[in-house]
């Protein structure tokens, strides 16, 4: 089995591979030149996530800066958002569907060591990969952990650790992250606590 054939499918390898730390060094070069862009270079950051990243949808925003593995292996729907210092533990793949908003300080890692001290003495790593349905919230400095899946419409409070998976149209807080209720009829009323809903005419 290939190096990259045990970086896809969750087997242990070895992150200090010479070869991983020169392929890794063409993302930092993109990484860079992303986050010294002006604000006003909105074309410039958008063909340079597109260099970067496995596949982006249109209408896609990403605040400087970005922090990631690899790029290559990050899928982002149509219109994502992400504040300012996402951070993409990339080693593998991470899926972020249509209209999930991030955060500021949000890390999303695939990657993991083993327990065993022996064995992370021997650089080696793991990676699952984690999934993120469709107009997903996740708050202010969460960490979502390998092979997390989020489901639809969900709500990750801020500071959340989502250790498993959480399913769709819910709001789930904590660490360990755990559903904490559904999303209801009385979210479509109240945006926030007692504050009514009353939309622009």
């Amino acid at each position: 089995m290939t190096l990259e054939e045990r970086m896809k499918n969750g087997m242990l390898y070895s992150c200090e591979n010479p070869d991983l730390v020169r392929a890794q060094a063409a993302c930092m070069e993109i990484l860079y030149d992303f986050n010294q862009t002006r604000p006003s270079q909105t074309e410039k950051r958008d063909a340079l996530l597109r260099q970067l990243l496995a596949e982006i949808g249109t209408d896609c925003y990403v605040e400087p800066p970005l922090h990631a593995n690899w790029g290559k292996n990050t899928h982002f729907g149509n219109k994502v958002y992400a504040n300012f210092n996402l951070t993409l533990v990339d080693d593998t793949d991470i899926y972020v569907g249509d209209g999930v908003l991030f955060g500021p300080n949000v890390t999303v890692s695939t990657a993991g060591h083993p327990i065993d001290p022996d064995l992370r003495a021997q650089g080696l790593q793991f990676n699952i990969p984690i999934y993120i349905g469709k107009n997903v919230w996740i708050g202010a400095g969460a960490v979502l952990l390998p092979g997390v899946h989020i489901g639809e419409n969900t709500v990750i409070g801020a500071g959340s650790i989502v250790t498993r998976d959480i399913p769709a149209n819910v709001v789930a807080v904590g660490n360990p992250c755990r559903v904490l209720r559904e999303i209801s009829e009385r979210d479509r009323l109240y945006y926030y606590q007692n504050r009514a809903v009353e939309l622009e005419s």
